[in-house]
C-alpha cells in the first residue's frame, strides 16, 4: 500500500514538473524575443519608460530560464534561485534610474505612437504569459516568484501605454521620465519581495 502510495506521488510530482518546464519555456521564448523588440524601439522612441519594459522582458526571460533550470531541484536551491531573481530585478531598476537621471540632464519628447503600439503589443504578450504562469502560482517558491515578475509586467505595460497618451496630449517628456521612475520603485518593491520570499524559504 505505502509502495503504492509513494509511486503515485511520485508520478503526480513528475506530472507536475512536467507541465511546469512546458509553460516556463513559452514564456522564456516569448520574453526573449519581446526583449529584442521592445529595446529597438525604445531607442527609436527614445522613451525611459519602453526601456525600462524592454529590461522587464530580458530580466524575465533570465529569470524563467533558471526557473527552468531547477524545477526539479530542491526547495534550497529554488530559494537560492528566487534570491538570485529578486537580485536581477533590483539591477533593472538601478538601470531605470540611470536612464531617469540621464533624461534630466538631456531632455528630450519620446515618438508617442511607437510606445503606444509597442506598449499593446507587450501588454498582450505579458498576458499570455500572465495566464500560462497562474496555474502554477502557488507550487512552488519558483513558480511564485516568476508569477510575480509577469504580473509586474502588466502593471509596467499599462503604464507605458498611459504615458504615450501623456505626452501627446502634452507634448512633453516629462510624462515618460516619471512614469519611468515609478516604474523603477515597483522594480524596486518587488525585488525587496522576493528577496524576502527566497531568503525567508532558505532560512526555514
Amino acid at each position: 500500500m505505502s509502495d503504492c502510495c509513494n509511486s503515485g506521488c511520485s508520478a503526480t510530482a513528475d506530472a507536475l514538473k512536467h507541465k511546469q518546464r512546458g509553460v516556463l519555456i513559452t514564456v522564456l521564448l516569448i520574453n526573449a524575443i519581446m526583449f529584442v523588440v521592445v529595446v529597438v524601439a525604445a531607442q527609436i522612441a527614445g522613451s525611459s519608460a519602453m526601456f525600462a519594459d524592454s529590461l522587464d522582458f530580458l530580466g524575465d526571460a533570465l529569470t524563467y530560464g533558471l526557473s527552468l533550470l531547477v524545477v526539479a531541484g530542491s526547495v534550497q536551491a529554488k530559494a537560492k534561485v528566487a534570491i538570485f531573481k529578486g537580485t536581477l530585478i533590483g539591477l533593472a531598476a538601478l538601470a531605470v534610474v540611470a536612464q531617469v537621471i540621464y533624461k534630466l540632464f538631456y531632455p528630450s519628447v519620446p515618438v508617442f505612437g511607437l510606445m503606444g503600439v509597442f506598449a499593446v503589443v507587450s501588454l498582450a504578450a505579458n498576458s499570455v504569459c500572465l495566464y500560462l504562469l497562474t496555474a502554477h502560482k502557488t507550487d512552488d517558491v519558483n513558480m511564485s516568484s516568476v508569477w510575480e515578475c509577469s504580473r509586474n509586467d502588466i502593471l509596467t505595460n499599462l503604464s507605458v501605454l498611459a504615458t504615450a497618451i501623456l505626452v501627446w496630449l502634452t507634448q512633453s517628456g516629462w510624462p515618460d521620465v516619471i512614469v519611468a521612475a515609478l516604474l523603477s520603485i515597483l522594480l524596486l518593491r518587488s525585488s525587496i519581495r522576493v528577496l524576502r520570499s527566497g531568503f525567508a524559504e532558505l532560512k526555514a
